[in-house]
């Protein structure tokens, strides 16, 4: 197919290539490459520090998971399908609401 891009080579094209000098990423020259430098212009285009950028991956890892402290506890339990299909017909949050509905029935029938 004429002006198709090659997107894929065999292991063997490629090792080959590399021995003739042909790699079109030369690791050599790539580390010669002088560091980027800011010029202290703008403050937007600033290289972030290492101090930065390790804050930034705690962050990230702080918010993945369940909300820590939790008074939550996993439990299996069977309900009859039409009261689940009445809690979720309501959309996201039938489980919150369904606990809240638990909630005030307990302290409507609550001997303490």
């Amino acid at each position: 197919m004429a002006g198709s891009k090659m997107t894929s080579t065999a292991i063997n094209k490629m090792q080959a290539a590399l021995n003739r000098g042909e790699s079109k990423t030369d690791v050599a020259k790539m580390r010669a490459k002088t560091p980027y430098v800011w010029d202290g212009k703008n403050e937007d285009e600033r290289p972030m520090t290492r101090e930065e950028m390790q804050a930034g991956i705690d962050a990230y890892r702080r918010k993945r998971g369940r909300p820590a402290g939790s008074d939550k506890e996993s439990t299996t339990i069977r309900f009859d399908r039409d009261v689940l299909a009445a809690f979720r017909a309501g959309g996201p949050g039938w489980q919150t609401r369904m606990n809240t509905a638990l909630r005030e029935w307990l302290k409507k029938h609550s001997s303490a």
